[in-house]
């Protein structure tokens, strides 16, 4: 029973509850007992830290890869590939969805990825820790034995997610960049450069749900990271402030947003088209903080005001069903299409092929919030208006009034005459996606982004 507790990754338990007598038969090694262990040795070429031209070693780590609903990671893994620079990634595992962004291939991805390789079952996990402690030297096994110690590391070092990770990592060159995408990536990170398992300079972007969900049980979750991180890089103004209220130093913290390649998408002025009903579309994953219901519910109003109009969701996930079941229930199945995932290149298609897109975002039961949804971006860089929420960090990207429409969230009845308004307008429709084109061009362009990302690690070097 002991052991279910320390070893079981997936577990939800909190180790506050967990009793120190619960860790009196592990005997670790003398050379644990020195806090903190040895860190890797700084052994970053001069040359990197002053020559511009100088390309940079770049660890980037995620929770999963490939992930299609996080082309953000991937544009900005490419975009730094393109000016050079040499990108590792390190993930957890795979999401495991039924497509795959064609830039995976593109730029061979499969080549540069590393993964933890944990196996789920926790008594498989122990059997495999003697095989793990025998692959390297004396030196690293200082780094391994402090990988397990729950009296430093809590959670990540009883579930052994701290030592895989070291097992996998002490092989790999050092890096002049640690960046981590999500606030509780870059908290295991810190851990891990703690130990010596990784050296580099650790820059950990938050987005959305690992400053909210995350949060809720623990507002001290970061306080080691931000002890210990060199550079905090929040999407939004919004997560900015919130990251000085649980304590990152303000100092330390700058404002990076996610972007996109705007030349991806074609621009065309939107207007209703007598000859067809006016297009809406939704793209993301099919879970409560997208808002769906919300989306259907004012088509649903539309549809009552016999409104000629077609809805296609792209996505896909676990409140498909239900979604569906709805769309049933309101009586508009015939003017509603359910996509699945699709591949960008059809992305690209939907949008073109539409007049506006519907962003209904919610905060979850959980708490869990968006950042700035990727989707909004590509929408308003084809020249589309959008409706959308006051929700975490959207009222940066969407101008109320100017590039789109913006309500409470669950303002089912809001969205729908601001949509109604756009069916009647197609001189505004024209007008509010030109200004969002402008928008994404002037704030979210992915290769502004990624020459400002790259200032921003050599400032640290």
């Amino acid at each position: 029973m002991r052991n279910q507790i320390l070893f079981d990754a997936d577990s939800r338990y909190d180790l506050d509850d967990v009793p120190v007598s619960a860790f009196e038969h592990y005997v670790w090694p003398e050379a644990t007992t020195a806090w903190p262990p040895r860190e890797a040795p700084d052994r970053l070429s001069p040359d990197r830290r002053t020559d511009p031209t100088k390309s940079l070693r770049i660890a980037m780590f995620v929770n999963e890869f490939p992930a299609l609903s996080e082309t953000f990671v991937l544009n900005q893994i490419t975009g730094l590939m393109d000016l050079g620079h040499e990108v590792t990634i390190f993930a957890n595992g795979k999401r495991g969805d039924p497509t795959v962004h064609p830039d995976v291939r593109r730029y061979h991805l499969a080549d540069h990825i590393r993964y933890r390789n944990m196996p789920k079952d926790r008594r498989a996990r122990l059997l495999r820790v003697p095989g793990l402690l025998a692959q390297h030297g004396m030196r690293d096994l200082r780094s391994e034995f402090a990988a397990m110690n729950p009296f430093a590391f809590g959670r990540e070092a009883a579930s052994l997610n701290l030592l895989y990770w070291a097992n996998r990592l002490l092989s790999e060159q050092p890096f002049d960049i640690i960046h981590c995408h999500f606030g509780t990536i870059g908290r295991v990170a810190a851990f891990l450069r703690e130990i010596g398992a990784i050296s580099g300079k650790l820059v950990t972007t938050f987005h959305g749900v690992d400053m909210s969900a995350c949060l809720a049980d623990d507002p001290n979750l970061y306080r080691h990271l931000f002890d210990r991180g060199d550079l905090f890089l929040p999407i939004s103004d919004h997560w900015r402030q919130r990251l000085i209220e649980i304590g990152c130093p303000p100092d330390r913290i700058a404002v990076h947003r996610m972007g996109i390649d705007p030349s991806r998408f074609p621009v065309r002025a939107r207007s209703r088209n007598s000859g067809r009903p006016f297009g809406i579309v939704s793209v993301g994953r099919l879970v409560e903080k997208k808002g769906m219901e919300y989306g259907l519910r004012a088509i649903a109003e539309l549809c009552a005001r016999q409104i000629p109009l077609r809805y296609t969701i792209v996505g896909d996930g676990p409140l498909g069903p239900k979604l569906k079941s709805l769309t049933r229930e309101l009586g508009i199945e015939h003017c509603v299409t359910f996509m699945g995932w699709a591949r960008q290149e059809e992305i690209i298609e939907v949008l073109g092929d539409n007049e506006v897109l519907i962003a209904p975002s919610v905060t979850d039961r959980n708490g869990d919030q968006e950042g700035i949804p990727v989707t909004l971006m590509e929408a308003m860089a084809s020249g589309m208006p959008v409706v959308s929420t006051r929700h975490s960090g959207i009222p940066e990207l969407v101008q109320d009034g100017i590039s789109g429409f913006l309500f409470a969230e669950r303002n089912v009845s809001g969205m729908a005459k601001a949509l109604d308004r756009l069916w009647s307008d197609p001189a505004l429709c024209r007008r509010m996606g030109t200004a969002a084109c402008i928008r994404v061009q002037s704030m979210h362009d992915i290769e502004s982004l990624n020459r400002q990302l790259v200032r921003r690690f050599r400032a640290l070097l």
